[in-house]
């Protein structure tokens, strides 16, 4: 059994609004929005685990309006976020990094997304990262 917390008329209507988007309980979406804001701060240019950022491949991502720089590790397939809001995140995958920037800027939307057509070579050829993507 949990705690009982009381919301205004709006708040509710928007906490049931974002878990039918999810398909889950109004419970369920201020648990994740309570789990994200518990999550520690990293100072810019570390990633998860402490481990600084290492050379890679500049890649950027375009979405809704805002651009996200990031640097991809071709060995481990590891992007990390080197601008914006996310910058100093660490995702083990392109698609993982992906999610990240969608759910960022449109929480209500599904992040569903193909890292590999999200992410764009940062070198001006305006190629998708699928291009450099290893075969396995």
């Amino acid at each position: 059994m949990g705690v009982i917390i009381e919301v205004d008329e709006n708040t509710s209507r928007q906490l049931e609004f974002a878990a039918r988007i999810i398909n889950s309980t109004p419970g369920e979406v201020v648990a994740r929005l309570v789990a994200v804001a518990s999550m520690p701060e990293r100072p810019p240019g570390s990633v998860e685990g402490g481990e600084p950022a290492g050379p890679g491949t500049a890649i950027y991502a375009d979405y809704d309006g805002h651009r996200a720089h990031a640097v991809y590790d071709r060995d481990t397939t590891r992007v990390d976020v080197t601008s914006g809001p996310l910058a100093g995140r660490s995702f083990k995958t392109p698609t993982g990094a992906a999610r990240a920037v969608v759910s960022h800027y449109k929480p209500y939307v599904s992040p569903n997304r193909n890292g590999w057509s999200f992410w764009v070579l940062d070198d001006g050829s305006g190629q998708f990262l699928q291009t450099i993507r290893r075969s396995s």
